[in-house]
Protein backbone atom coordinates (compact mmCIF):
# COMPACT_ATOMS: atom_id res chain seq x y z
CA UNK A 1 0.00 0.00 0.00
CA UNK A 2 1.18 3.30 -0.65
CA UNK A 3 0.72 6.46 1.34
CA UNK A 4 -0.18 9.64 -0.56
CA UNK A 5 1.49 12.37 -1.13
CA UNK A 6 -0.25 15.94 -0.48
CA UNK A 7 -0.45 17.62 -4.10
CA UNK A 8 2.45 20.05 -4.51
CA UNK A 9 1.41 23.94 -5.06
CA UNK A 10 4.09 25.60 -6.65
CA UNK A 11 7.74 26.03 -5.72
CA UNK A 12 8.75 26.97 -2.36
CA UNK A 13 10.06 29.54 -1.40
CA UNK A 14 12.60 30.63 0.92
CA UNK A 15 13.81 33.66 1.93
CA UNK A 16 17.24 34.60 2.43
CA UNK A 17 18.67 37.70 3.79
CA UNK A 18 19.14 40.29 6.49
CA UNK A 19 16.39 42.13 8.18
CA UNK A 20 16.91 46.08 8.76
CA UNK A 21 17.12 44.98 12.74
CA UNK A 22 20.19 42.78 11.83
CA UNK A 23 21.83 45.22 9.63
CA UNK A 24 21.71 48.21 12.02
CA UNK A 25 23.14 46.08 14.50
CA UNK A 26 25.85 44.52 12.17
CA UNK A 27 26.98 48.02 11.27
CA UNK A 28 27.34 49.45 15.11
CA UNK A 29 29.66 46.10 15.71
CA UNK A 30 31.69 47.03 12.81
CA UNK A 31 31.85 50.82 13.85
CA UNK A 32 32.85 49.85 17.43
CA UNK A 33 35.33 47.53 16.66
CA UNK A 34 36.90 50.31 13.94
CA UNK A 35 36.60 53.58 16.76
CA UNK A 36 38.58 50.83 19.52
CA UNK A 37 40.66 49.44 16.54
CA UNK A 38 42.31 51.83 13.99
CA UNK A 39 44.05 53.82 17.07
CA UNK A 40 45.76 50.62 18.26
CA UNK A 41 46.17 49.64 14.73
CA UNK A 42 48.31 52.72 13.93
CA UNK A 43 50.00 52.72 16.88
CA UNK A 44 51.18 49.27 16.09
CA UNK A 45 51.80 50.58 12.64
CA UNK A 46 54.17 53.21 14.06
CA UNK A 47 56.09 50.94 16.49
CA UNK A 48 57.36 48.26 13.97
CA UNK A 49 58.30 51.47 11.69
CA UNK A 50 60.32 52.12 14.23
CA UNK A 51 61.52 48.68 14.89
CA UNK A 52 62.55 48.14 11.05
CA UNK A 53 64.27 51.22 11.02
CA UNK A 54 66.84 50.05 13.82
CA UNK A 55 66.90 46.79 12.67
CA UNK A 56 68.02 48.44 9.13
CA UNK A 57 70.65 50.97 10.94
CA UNK A 58 71.65 47.71 13.13
CA UNK A 59 71.83 45.49 9.91
CA UNK A 60 73.75 48.34 8.36
CA UNK A 61 76.43 48.94 10.91
CA UNK A 62 77.16 45.38 11.76
CA UNK A 63 78.09 45.07 7.85
CA UNK A 64 80.07 47.64 7.57
CA UNK A 65 82.10 46.94 10.65
CA UNK A 66 82.44 43.14 9.34
CA UNK A 67 83.72 44.18 6.12
CA UNK A 68 86.07 46.39 7.96
CA UNK A 69 87.74 43.82 10.21
CA UNK A 70 87.55 41.25 7.37
CA UNK A 71 89.33 43.37 4.86
CA UNK A 72 91.61 45.44 7.25
CA UNK A 73 90.73 48.41 5.78
CA UNK A 74 88.26 51.30 6.42
CA UNK A 75 85.05 51.30 5.76
CA UNK A 76 82.38 53.97 5.46
CA UNK A 77 78.72 53.73 6.36
CA UNK A 78 76.57 56.91 4.99
CA UNK A 79 73.63 58.41 2.98
CA UNK A 80 73.81 58.57 -0.42
CA UNK A 81 71.70 59.88 -3.30
CA UNK A 82 74.41 59.09 -6.29
CA UNK A 83 75.56 56.20 -5.02
CA UNK A 84 79.06 56.97 -5.79
CA UNK A 85 79.84 59.40 -2.65
CA UNK A 86 78.27 59.99 0.60
CA UNK A 87 76.00 62.59 0.67
CA UNK A 88 75.34 63.08 4.48
CA UNK A 89 73.74 66.58 3.65
CA UNK A 90 70.60 64.85 2.29
CA UNK A 91 69.89 63.72 5.19
CA UNK A 92 70.38 60.06 7.17
CA UNK A 93 66.88 59.42 5.61
CA UNK A 94 68.01 58.50 2.01
CA UNK A 95 69.73 55.19 1.27
CA UNK A 96 72.23 54.12 3.44
CA UNK A 97 75.66 52.51 1.28
CA UNK A 98 78.37 50.95 3.13
CA UNK A 99 81.56 52.12 1.01
CA UNK A 100 85.23 50.58 0.47
CA UNK A 101 87.09 53.78 1.36
CA UNK A 102 85.78 56.98 3.09
CA UNK A 103 83.45 57.61 0.71
CA UNK A 104 84.40 60.29 -1.29
CA UNK A 105 84.23 60.54 -5.05
CA UNK A 106 86.79 58.27 -6.39
CA UNK A 107 87.73 57.02 -3.13
CA UNK A 108 84.91 55.05 -2.65
CA UNK A 109 84.09 51.33 -4.29
CA UNK A 110 80.05 50.89 -3.35
CA UNK A 111 79.72 47.20 -1.41
CA UNK A 112 76.05 47.64 -0.24
CA UNK A 113 73.11 49.57 -0.02
CA UNK A 114 69.83 49.78 2.29
CA UNK A 115 66.56 51.14 1.15
CA UNK A 116 65.20 54.85 2.43
CA UNK A 117 63.89 55.16 6.06
CA UNK A 118 60.04 55.27 6.33
CA UNK A 119 60.00 56.86 10.01
CA UNK A 120 59.17 60.64 10.11
CA UNK A 121 62.75 61.86 11.39
CA UNK A 122 66.52 60.27 11.80
CA UNK A 123 69.56 62.01 12.75
CA UNK A 124 73.11 61.09 13.34
CA UNK A 125 75.53 63.51 15.41
CA UNK A 126 75.26 67.65 15.10
CA UNK A 127 77.97 67.29 12.74
CA UNK A 128 77.15 65.11 9.83
CA UNK A 129 79.92 62.87 9.92
CA UNK A 130 79.44 59.62 8.16
CA UNK A 131 80.06 56.51 10.58
CA UNK A 132 83.80 54.81 9.73
CA UNK A 133 85.21 52.01 10.81
CA UNK A 134 88.93 51.41 10.76
CA UNK A 135 90.57 47.90 9.96
CA UNK A 136 90.03 46.63 13.68
CA UNK A 137 86.28 47.67 13.40
CA UNK A 138 86.40 50.80 15.99
CA UNK A 139 84.21 53.57 14.83
CA UNK A 140 87.29 56.16 15.97
CA UNK A 141 86.02 59.74 15.99
CA UNK A 142 83.37 58.99 14.18
CA UNK A 143 80.75 56.95 17.00
CA UNK A 144 77.51 58.88 18.38
CA UNK A 145 73.77 58.46 18.38
CA UNK A 146 71.25 57.70 16.02
CA UNK A 147 68.04 59.65 16.89
CA UNK A 148 64.78 57.93 15.20
CA UNK A 149 62.04 59.38 15.68
CA UNK A 150 58.24 58.00 14.43
CA UNK A 151 54.26 58.70 14.48
CA UNK A 152 52.51 58.42 17.55
CA UNK A 153 55.40 59.64 19.56
CA UNK A 154 57.65 56.44 19.02
CA UNK A 155 61.20 56.26 18.80
CA UNK A 156 64.12 55.01 19.44
CA UNK A 157 68.07 55.59 19.49
CA UNK A 158 70.81 53.54 18.23
CA UNK A 159 73.98 54.05 20.27
CA UNK A 160 77.71 53.57 18.24
CA UNK A 161 80.10 53.52 20.76
CA UNK A 162 83.99 54.23 20.04
CA UNK A 163 84.56 50.48 19.80
CA UNK A 164 82.42 50.57 17.17
CA UNK A 165 79.72 48.56 18.83
CA UNK A 166 75.90 49.10 18.52
CA UNK A 167 73.18 48.95 21.68
CA UNK A 168 69.80 50.26 21.40
CA UNK A 169 67.68 52.39 23.74
CA UNK A 170 63.75 52.27 22.80
CA UNK A 171 62.90 55.54 24.46
CA UNK A 172 61.61 58.26 21.96
CA UNK A 173 64.61 60.71 21.77
CA UNK A 174 63.82 64.51 21.92
CA UNK A 175 63.47 65.25 18.10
Amino acid sequence: MRLATPPRRGPRRTHAGLTLIELIVAIAVLAIVTTVGLPNYQRFSARNEVAAEVLRLKTALAKARSVAITRRTQVTLCPTSTLSECDVAGGWGNTLAIFVGNGSTGDAELLRTFGDSRVDSLSYRNDNLPVRYGALGRAGGHFGTFRICGKFEEGARVIVNIMGRVRVEPERPTC
